[in-house]
């Protein structure tokens, strides 16, 4: 199977091993953030930077130098981690330094000219086989690398500001740079914990061509709203508006030099004019706003989100990327609350077709949706399904919240599985992680609140939680879950309902929820005990005092059913194992099991925060009692009633809260 044809990127290891040596040419705004992160990321890389003059040099090296103090002050780092960013760390003038290199990545200038006079420097000392990649955020790789002799191994790569921490980077498809680049690019950054989108080869390429005309369209309506009006408007739909973000990013030359590349593709892509003649906008911080006259807001707000549609239908009708990317790519990427096409499923069709009709009336030329808005609707917005081996690799795919599940990642599974599960062909279904370090981070609390003090509300809400879960019960069709790094709460319920678990060798298990003052409430302290009755010592301890189950121990109690050392290999691995229980998925115990006896211990965590008495005493007469029960269905709507129960408590309002507000939670007040 050709490995292109994997949505998720670490499913299938490349041939080519990471990078050991790495080169950046341009040392000033972007490339010491590019080389931070390289750097804390790549163990053991060795990073060169590469510029015309010394003092650039100079003061990227201290820059990398000063991220890692402010690290370690952070308690982000160890002295030692810190340290090791300035090993390795080769500064140099002189490109004939860079020969050994297994990737050279340019960061210069935004200048066609230059970037082309710098590749060609670099193919004359590199290797053949040594990657060449371009930072560029709207020159197309077609017009960058036509002079290359080995076109295969060159392609765009385009960061965002601030490198070192922002998630997102576009990786360009085009047509000269070989599949194989591509797909190993993808592996590299998923590896190393940023989310790679592929885009096609146009001008601005996906995301800048959101972010540009967002903000030369704000520039457009200070004819009839300030700067800080617009940004306060705009706050609807983003986490700073974009006059904030432009006085951040000291912006304004770039719209005006991105918007007038773009003008080749129409004279409504004009920069505005103002751009020409201001430095820095008077506007609102992100988190405030003003009051803005409804006369005022009204207009802004169409004119702001008709050009957010109309980009992002344009985008997906020319193929520059898919829709599920595009939404992904704005929240991780721009900031915005909801991705693009979430936006316009909350307007409505009426409403969007409004807002789209005004914009085509102030704004002639610019794009127009080519199909029903319905069909813009059609995709995955947190799961990537990839067929492999007759097995449906599920990924969830929600990193900006460690594939959290919420209400709509929930609905997602649950439609692919129903929807493939009666296909022939689908022998079973495998679900992972997307990323190297989480399954799953549990369930996403923002509803919580809603059902604090209310018992039956929160019961009700565990059952219908349990939708999927209540289906996997029920299937014929084996589901394994993949652990790829930590699976908390929601989402070791999750995996513990799939009828095979296999994990990383460095994964863990943990029930984090008495630490928030509630009790697991979809099966969490029903399902261990039933499934795996020999370690049910092991799940009291994890359910009442919330301690850590790593992957090598749970696979010597049986609960996994293999471990392995890659994340490919634990793909592998999960696929085997569907096809070893295809025909023979285990039912849940619907009987009665016995339990190993409570140990009186304190209770308090593995690391000696105090936990609530209460609500550890709950979980305990849940667990008994579930243990009991005639029939597993008796047994989970009695640790659904718990969960109610324990929604009732002072010691949930203040886990909840502590939460919410990043604190730790103080139960010595509530018992």
């Amino acid at each position: 199977m050709n490995q292109s044809s994997f949505g998720n990127p670490l499913a299938r290891r490349p041939a080519r091993e990471l990078p050991r040596s790495i080169a950046i040419v341009g040392a000033g705004t972007i490339g010491p953030d590019i080389g931070y992160y390289l750097k804390t990321s790549l163990q053991d890389v060795t990073l060169y930077l590469v510029d015309v003059a010394q003092k650039p040099l100079d003061k990227a090296v201290e820059r990398l130098k000063g991220y890692a103090e402010k690290g370690v002050a952070k308690g982000k780092m160890t002295p030692e981690q810190a340290a090791a960013v300035g090993e390795r760390l080769i500064p140099t003038l002189d490109y004939s330094a860079i020969a050994g290199c297994d990737w050279v990545l340019e960061a210069a200038t935004e200048n066609l000219a230059l970037k082309r006079k710098i590749f060609q420097q670099i193919e004359a000392v590199v290797r053949p086989e040594a990657l060449i990649t371009s930072n560029t955020s709207s020159l197309p790789a077609e017009r960058i690398f036509s002079g290359l002799a080995h076109k295969e191994r060159a392609t765009v790569t385009h960061f965002f500001a601030p490198a070192h921490r922002n998630p997102a980077v576009e990786v360009i498809r085009w047509a000269q740079a070989s599949p194989e680049t591509v797909d190993y690019l993808r592996w590299v950054f998923c590896q190393t914990g940023k989310v790679p989108v592929v885009t096609g080869d146009a001008l601005c390429f996906m995301l800048d061509r959101v972010f540009d005309n967002w903000c030369n369209e704000a520039a457009l309506l200070l004819d009839r709203a300030t700067a800080s009006q617009v940004d306060s408007v705009a706050a609807e739909v983003v986490q700073a508006g974009p006059f904030f973000v432009l006085n951040l990013a000291r912006g304004n030359p770039i719209i005006v030099e991105t918007n007038t590349l773009q003008m080749e593709e129409g004279a409504h892509y004009r920069p505005a004019e103002i751009f020409r003649s201001v430095d820095t906008w008077k506007t609102v911080a992100p988190g405030k706003v003003e009051l803005v006259p409804p006369a005022v807001a009204g207009p802004v707000r169409d004119r702001l989100l008709g050009i957010l549609f109309s980009q992002s239908v344009d985008i997906v009708d020319r193929g520059i990327g898919e829709a599920a990317d595009l939404n992904l790519g704005c929240e991780l990427a721009l900031g915005f609350k909801r991705g693009p096409f979430d936006v316009m499923a909350d307007l409505g069709e009426p409403e969007t077709r409004r807002v789209l009709d005004v914009l085509d009336k102030e704004r002639a030329g610019m794009p127009q949706p080519k199909r029903p808005l319905r069909a813009y609707q059609d995709f995955y917005r947190h799961l990537l399904v990839d067929a492999v081996e007759g097995v449906k690799l599920v990924t969830l795919r929600r990193p900006q919240a460690m594939n959290a599940l919420d209400d709509r990642v929930t609905d997602e599974l649950l439609s692919v599985i129903q929807k493939l599960e009666g296909d022939p062909a689908t022998l079973g279904f495998v679900i992972v992680g997307y990323g190297p370090k989480a399954f799953s981070a549990g369930a996403d609390i923002g509803r919580f609140p809603e059902v604090l003090g209310r018992a039956e509300a929160a019961a009700q809400y565990a059952r219908d939680t349990s939708r999927l879960l209540v289906h996997l019960d029920r299937m014929t069709k084996p589901v394994v879950a993949a652990l790829n790094g930590m699976a908390l709460g929601g989402g070791l319920e999750l995996a513990m309902r799939c009828h095979g678990l296999v994990a990383a060798k460095d994964a863990f298990l943990q029930f984090p929820e008495v630490g928030l003052g509630i009790a697991p409430g979809i099966g969490g302290m029903v399902v261990p005990y039933r499934r795996w009755p020999q370690a049910s010592e092991t799940f009291h301890g994890m359910l009442r005092f919330t301690r850590r189950l790593k992957a090598d121990k749970a696979h010597a109690l049986g609960i996994l059913d293999g471990l392995a050392g890659s994340y490919d290999e634990l793909v592998a691995l999960a696929l085997a194992r569907v096809k070893q229980i295809s025909g023979k998925v285990a039912r849940i115990r619907d009987a009665p099991v016995e339990l190993a006896p409570f140990d009186a211990a304190e209770a308090v965590t593995p690391t000696g925060q105090p936990l609530s008495r209460e609500v550890v005493g709950l979980v305990s007469r849940a667990i008994e009692q579930a243990a009991k029960a005639t029939s597993f269905a008796e047994a989970l709507e009695i640790g659904y009633r718990a969960f109610g129960q324990s929604a009732c408590t002072a010691a949930a309002r203040e886990g909840v809260g502590a939460f919410l507000d990043k604190r730790k939670p103080d139960f010595g007040k509530t018992g």
